[in-house]
């Protein structure tokens, strides 16, 4: 597996190798919102966008690099 690569050169934005820690806290929000409304049979549960701020995570979104790029052979590296 030392020579795998990554098929499609798409990668996050920003420098931030993961948002393990962000989704965390988000899933907590979602689990404590649905106990709070567990109870109730008419609740709606909500969903991730309504616990926490997409944007304000570690990654904003992603990117494709281009063949040409110089990042491009380091973008397909796992």
């Amino acid at each position: 597996m030392g020579k795998s690569r990554r098929r499609t050169p798409i990668v996050g934005i920003t420098t931030a190798r993961s948002e393990k820690f962000d989704k965390k806290i988000m899933h907590g929000r979602l689990r404590r919102k649905s106990k709070v409304l567990a109870p109730d049979p008419d609740a709606v549960f909500p969903i991730p966008d309504e616990a926490m701020n997409k944007w304000s995570m570690a990654k904003d979104g992603k990117q494709y690099i281009r063949k040409g790029s110089s990042y491009y052979t380091k973008a397909l590296r796992k």
